[in-house]
């Protein structure tokens, strides 16, 4: 049996809820600001309400993301932004792709 390197390969850290690719732009863009409304992510990460909804939906029960419902007159409006184990989170993962894209070859 091959022995264990002594190092694992950085791939092992990313988290495989933050790393599916809708999932990821959604962190991304809420790494960017403090709050954003549910349109505008729906808009930059180009999905549909129902997508974003479930991505949104799982995040949250993760504890990844907080989502705020408010009325602005008589239509709501739901804002989304990270919390703080979804920074750390997101911040974790962007250092295991760095960690992969910096390899050396022999090791990738």
């Amino acid at each position: 049996m091959p022995a264990e390197p002594e190092e694992r390969h950085p791939r092992h850290a990313l988290d495989p809820l933050i790393h599916q690719p809708v999932r990821f732009s959604i962190l991304a863009m809420l790494a960017a600001a403090d709050e954003v409304q549910f349109a505008m992510l729906r808009d930059v990460v180009e999905v549909t309400d129902s997508v974003l909804s479930k991505q949104l939906a799982l995040l949250e029960q993760s504890g990844l993301v907080a989502v705020r419902k408010e009325f602005a007159g008589k239509y709501p409006r739901t804002w989304v932004r990270l919390t703080e184990s979804g920074r750390t989170g997101y911040d974790a993962h962007l250092a295991a792709l760095r960690a992969i894209v910096a390899a050396p070859p022999e090791a990738r």
